[in-house]
């Protein structure tokens, strides 16, 4: 089905509003996942048409994304990834881990932006980062779609890689998210190098449940879960 193209209306509500001259669209990707690190893009786009099809990463088929983003590379004024390892996801916790991954791909860019569109309704970036959030922003904000499909084929490309030793996990088609393949290599192998050890599908694995890591605050308290799918999604 046809989706309305991204704008750059809220660029342009900033720069007026704020006076930020260079903005950088924000988008994260591996969220969700249970193995696999979390991936952030901070993409410069400037107020230029962008190329035709552009949308939220996940309206679009593997190979009109591979497609696109082999286009958007070369288009957009500058970019840059930023990761957090399924370890540090397990020490810090998502939230924290999505600021790390965000932060240093917001300082890898050539120039530092003086506003940020973030996509969703929490600004987990927070100070000194002068931060708009847009909800559904990947597909509504032309700089954080173009982050959403440079990050979304970037960490692809990293859990088939990551899957190359692992083949009944099928991190190549499943990207590390939960899957009934993935479910299944899970109950009969057990977590590989590259999972979240605090991720709530250990809790449906007696035989693996031992792995699990539980992190907890200074005063003996269990953060949630924050959005983590347990086994039986």
């Amino acid at each position: 089905m046809p989706y309305e193209p991204p704008t750059h209306t809220v660029e342009r509500s900033l720069r007026a509003t704020t006076g930020a001259k260079i903005i950088a669209g924000v988008d994260e990707v591996g969220r969700g996942a249970w193995a696999g690190p979390v991936t952030v893009c901070a993409a410069i786009t400037g107020l230029r048409r962008p190329p035709e099809g552009l949308t939220d990463s996940k309206l679009l088929t593997v190979k009109r994304r591979t497609e696109l983003d082999e286009t958007l590379r070369g288009w957009v004024t500058s970019y840059a990834l930023g990761h957090a390892s399924h370890e540090e996801i397990d020490q810090m916790g998502m939230t924290a881990a999505l600021r790390t991954a965000a932060v240093r791909a917001l300082e890898s860019l050539p120039v530092r932006p003086d506003a940020v569109i973030l996509d969703g309704k929490h600004n987990y970036l927070g100070s000194p980062w002068n931060v708009r959030t847009v909800i559904k922003g990947d597909r509504s904000c032309v700089a954080v779609a173009a982050a959403s499909v440079i990050a979304k084929v970037q960490r692809d490309k990293m859990m088939a890689e990551l899957g190359i030793d692992h083949a009944d996990f099928d991190f190549a088609a499943n990207a590390g998210y939960p899957s009934p393949v993935h479910k299944a290599a899970l109950e009969e192998r057990g977590p590989t190098p590259y999972h979240r050890l605090s991720w709530a599908y250990l809790d449906a694995l007696p035989q693996w449940r031992h792995l699990k890591k539980v992190r907890s605050w200074a005063d003996g308290s269990v953060p949630e879960i924050e959005g983590q799918l347990g086994f039986d999604f």
